[in-house]
């Protein structure tokens, strides 16, 4: 969890009482939305080192940027910190996979072996036999489900049927039009469904 720190707090005045219950509202809220907020990332990234990574470094941004709003717009807006940095991971990975791959073929090149270098970088969506074996199938396969979506249709869904945004809020952490979101929503629905069929 955050340790929140404040720096020159005297006791006994106004603004230290004010600052020691700000951090005792911001605590609260990091934790009713911490495991949450992991479970989204880890969906996201598949990876649980990277996802608290992620779900930390997103806390201290919010705090940092956001901790002196109302507490109403809390909830909005750490969702989009951590998408913000979800994507900033996606955009990361992509690049470290294009270096890899060029990497490979310019070792390769002097071989006479023809493989396309692209098809070999794993699908981040795909589960492996080792994934398919652990918890129920059901919670398995919504599980891959989910992380079988684009990552939009995945936000969307997540936002709007999980933390149960309406779409104005959704819209707002999404940084899209309402529209979008219907959109990106209703093909999230249609997707999950076809994949699930045989677990309903």
């Amino acid at each position: 969890m955050i340790v929140l720190e404040y720096s020159n707090l005297r006791p006994m005045t106004d603004h230290a009482n004010a600052a020691i219950a700000l951090r005792g509202r911001l605590d609260g809220f990091l934790r009713t939305i911490e495991r949450r907020a992991l479970r989204m990332a880890q969906l996201a990234v598949g990876n649980v080192d990277d996802a608290l990574e992620l779900v930390q470094d997103s806390m201290l941004g919010f705090v940092k940027s956001y901790g002196h709003k109302p507490e109403s717009d809390w909830s909005p807006l750490y969702w989009r910190v951590l998408d913000s940095r979800i994507q900033d991971h996606h955009r990361r990975q992509a690049v470290r996979r294009r270096w890899r791959v060029f990497f490979k073929a310019d070792a390769d090149a002097d071989g006479e072996d023809e493989r396309d270098p692209l098809a070999e970088v794993a699908d981040p969506v795909t589960a492996g036999p080792l994934d398919r074996m652990h918890g129920s199938e059901a919670a398995h396969a919504i599980d891959a489900a989910l992380r079988a979506l684009p990552d939009r249709q995945r936000q969307a869904f997540l936002l709007r049927i999980w933390e149960g945004f309406d779409v104005a809020a959704t819209a707002q952490v999404m940084g899209c039009s309402e529209g979008s979101v219907k959109t990106h929503l209703f093909r999230a629905m249609d997707a999950l469904k076809k994949r699930l069929e045989d677990h309903r």
